[in-house]
């Protein structure tokens, strides 16, 4: 089998009607089909396509700007009781959440761009700009674990006494409460749409939530009169964002890597095995572009078959592809005739190319 090497190739830019021109298909098949239609309804016109990347991002940008509004007032809630109590500790968890804030911005900007159509220099558009956005959130919480560890080290070498514990105590609590309903919005809205970078957003609110718990613990030490015990919270809180900084490195790692869940690899390849003229599947690969999912795949087809009827194949297995993989917007499949006892390889000229 052959990489993809744009030889009659089938996108799912091309509009095809609903029976798909299935002409090889038993009359059995094609009633199957038919009533899958009927029970679950869609459509695989480039534009309906559209429209559901177009939803997915307007549903992160919906959440973004909830979050950001949670997160903006837990924040400046906090932000008082620091200037009121000189905690250390508080003061690192409410970096950490401003800075957990202000990392909607760069992901509202990547949602935005992710929603402009391809053209000739972008030919998969713009959905990558949510990988970069992915970078600049990594970025941003190495930033505040250096700061949360600078502050730490800072009072432990000169310590002080923490005032208003009781606001502080309370300031902890809203500060996890905020985090985590964050984290939990944020989380499941990007792996409804398939946003690695929403997904690392989400885990990076969660670790401010517990973050925030701990600042509990500093509060009732310096309660008790011992004054390291806010320092060396603020370096455990500097550790619980250095675990969420490498969750989020490998999660931002792999999307930018072309990363694939391989059950969903293995979802695909059942799929495709059993489309009708379908002899084998060849090379298959798949791709994040932002929170949309593409793929491309050779097949094996009777090298008997005329091109109507090898391409209504490459299009029903598209069609199964759509059926089996979640967030998949389109796919390539290019259809491979089965090699003939004593033919040339089809391939051959292309050989010297691959290396």
């Amino acid at each position: 089998m052959s990489p993809q090497h744009g030889h009659a190739p089938h996108d799912g830019a091309h509009h095809h009607d609903r029976d798909h021109d299935h002409d090889h298909v038993s009359g059995a098949a094609r009633w199957r089909h038919r009533l899958a239609h009927v029970l679950t309804p869609h459509s695989h016109e480039t534009a309906d396509k559209t429209d559901g990347a177009l939803e997915a991002s307007a549903r992160g940008l919906r959440a973004l700007w909830i979050s950001l509004a949670v997160l903006g007032v837990t924040a400046a809630a906090q932000a008082v009781v620091v200037v009121l109590s000189g905690s250390v500790a508080l003061l690192g968890d409410t970096v950490h959440n401003a800075a957990d804030a202000l990392t909607a911005l760069p992901l509202g900007v990547a949602f935005v761009l992710g929603r402009r159509a391809a053209n000739r220099r972008f030919t998969y558009g713009y959905g990558r700009a949510e990988d970069i956005a992915g970078l600049v959130i990594v970025l941003t919480i190495a930033a505040s674990a250096a700061f949360a560890a600078w502050t730490a080290v800072d009072r432990l070498v000169n310590p002080r006494d923490i005032t208003y514990l009781p606001a502080v105590a309370a300031a902890a609590v809203i500060g996890f409460l905020g985090n985590e309903w964050v984290a939990r919005y944020r989380i499941r809205v990007g792996r409804d749409i398939g946003s690695a970078a929403l997904v690392a957003d989400g885990l990076h609110a969660r670790t401010d939530g517990f973050t925030s718990l701990a600042v509990l613990i500093g509060a009732g030490g310096a309660a008790v009169g011992w004054r390291l015990a806010d320092p060396l919270v603020g370096l455990a809180i500097t550790a619980a964002i250095l675990l969420v900084l490498r969750d989020a490195c490998r999660e931002v790692f792999r999307r930018v890597m072309d990363a694939v869940d391989p059950a969903v690899v293995d979802s695909a390849e059942h799929a495709l095995e059993h489309v009708p003229g379908v002899l084998a599947v060849g090379e298959l690969r798949m791709r994040w572009i932002g929170h949309r999912l593409r793929a491309e795949v050779a097949i094996v087809v009777d090298g008997a078959l005329s091109v109507r009827s090898a391409h209504a194949v490459a299009v029903a297995a598209e069609h199964a592809l759509l059926h089996a993989v979640p967030k998949l917007t389109g796919a390539l499949v290019h259809a491979d005739p089965a090699p003939a006892p004593g033919a040339p390889d089809p391939h051959a000229v292309l050989a010297h190319h691959s290396a």
